[in-house]
């Protein structure tokens, strides 16, 4: 008989291990997903056009609250666990959960997961969310391009709509952010990316994103989410580190794997953090990759019109996932209106209301707004939220400008962030060497 298997995902992670690990494998039959992290992914099917022939009425998503329930129900043997940003601790209690429930709780490796190109491939992963990948990233394709060299990015996927609709997506252009029907947290990823020029590639089934990617492209450029593992072999592997958060590097998952693997890490906020975190933070690379080149950098803000701040109480909006799993209470908003003079951080929770005074309830995100538009309904939220603050200002710290999403009546700032290597520190050119030789 086949081995009964779960996967516990996030719409993501999860469904590329199936496609690659058990889709085609006999010897396994998938039972069901469950989701957890974002929000209105559950109650979905994951469609019999994406599982293949062995599934022909698909598998079902169920809320991981329903996790011992369905092992005991459903006669689960393993539980493959295939979500990213959590800590080591719940991790294991995550397993103790599956253990004490009869079945056995699995982890899958990079050799289980990762496929091939025939191009070479550059990916940048982070130790934690909102370390500053995605400027990362974008600096790097600057840097192949200005080197003559075709990229095409690859993002970690966010399907939240409708999966089989979202097998393959090319995005070149805003209006293909339309076309799809993105959220924001999907727009702050893919946006500037598009914005530079760079084609960028996302959707579930990443075997079918892979061929068409790199028949596009020199080299392939892997945009992490959260801090997961490349879902491509690389042939750099470059990972974000936080020293705000110093500790997390080897405390959560998978971050610590990625702190291991690299090739080069990136040390990001070199400007916002104290000496003693950076020293804990370079001290646990020498212990656990002392090999790793480092390269050293700033996370450079600046905004539209910094006077529009001075002396004003702001309302800040900032990427929902760095303060929600990502276990930030601060972020590119915040830097921007303390350095220019804002009066008050006006706090939003007094007037939250719907799913983001539910998310503010299960996170300490701390006096910031964070921006949650998975549907439509929460978009309202967010406008009416904004509108009936009694701030002065909107400052967006956010990856791309709200404005073209939701309608804000307040004057709004626009605040953008970019990676600056430091002067003394080895460059990107040195850390990319390998591919642009």
């Amino acid at each position: 008989m086949p081995r009964r298997v779960l996967i516990m995902g996030a719409a993501g992670r999860d469904f590329h291990n199936f496609n690659v690990a058990y889709r085609d494998d006999p010897r396994v039959e998938v039972v069901a997903f469950t989701a957890t992290q974002i929000p209105f992914i559950d109650n979905r099917t994951y469609p019999a056009s994406l599982a293949g022939e062995r599934y022909p009425v698909g598998i079902p998503i169920h809320d991981e609250s329903m996790l011992t329930q369905l092992i005991k129900e459903q006669g689960i043997d393993d539980v493959i666990f295939s979500y990213s940003d959590i800590s080591h601790a719940s991790v294991m209690h995550k397993a103790s959960q599956v253990l004490a429930a009869g079945a056995n709780f699995m982890l899958l490796g990079p050799r289980a997961t990762m496929l091939t190109s025939t191009v070479p491939v550059v990916a940048v992963c982070a130790v934690r969310t909102g370390a500053g990948k995605s400027q990362t990233t974008r600096a790097i394709a600057d840097t192949l391009k200005e080197a003559g060299m075709r990229v095409v990015a690859v993002r970690h996927p966010m399907p939240y709509g409708n999966i089989e609709a979202q097998r393959v997506q090319r995005y070149a252009t805003l209006q293909d952010l339309d076309r799809y029907d993105t959220t924001i947290e999907e727009r702050e990823e893919y946006e500037p990316h598009i914005t530079s020029g760079t084609v960028i590639y996302a959707g579930v089934d990443y075997g079918q994103i892979l061929e068409e990617a790199q028949a596009e492209c020199d080299v392939l450029l892997w945009d992490g989410g959260n801090n997961d593992l490349p879902f491509y072999k690389p042939d750099i592997h470059i990972v974000v580190a936080d020293p705000l958060r110093a500790g997390d590097e080897t405390s959560y998952y998978p971050g610590e794997a990625n702190l291991r693997m690299a090739d080069v890490i990136v040390i990001n906020k070199m400007d916002s953090a104290s000496p003693e975190q950076i020293k804990a933070l370079m001290d646990t690379i020498h212990q656990t990759n002392s090999e790793a080149m480092v390269v050293r950098a700033n996370s450079r803000v600046t905004v539209d019109d910094p006077d529009a701040i001075n002396g004003k109480r702001v309302l800040v909006v900032e990427d929902g996932p760095t303060l929600t799993h990502g276990g930030m209470k601060f972020g590119a908003g915040v830097v921007a209106a303390r350095a220019h003079g804002a009066t008050e951080i006006v706090d939003p929770r007094p007037w939250a209301i719907g799913t983001i005074a539910a998310t503010f309830l299960k996170y300490d995100v701390g006096p910031v707004l964070p921006a949650m538009g998975y549907s439509p309904g929460q978009l309202a939220e967010m406008e009416e939220i904004i509108d009936t603050a009694d701030a002065d200002v909107v400052v967006i710290g956010t990856p791309i400008d709200l404005r073209r999403v939701i309608e804000i009546r307040k004057p709004a700032i626009r605040v953008r962030y970019d990676l600056e290597v430091l002067a003394d520190s080895p460059s990107l050119h040195q850390a990319l060497k390998p591919v642009l030789a």
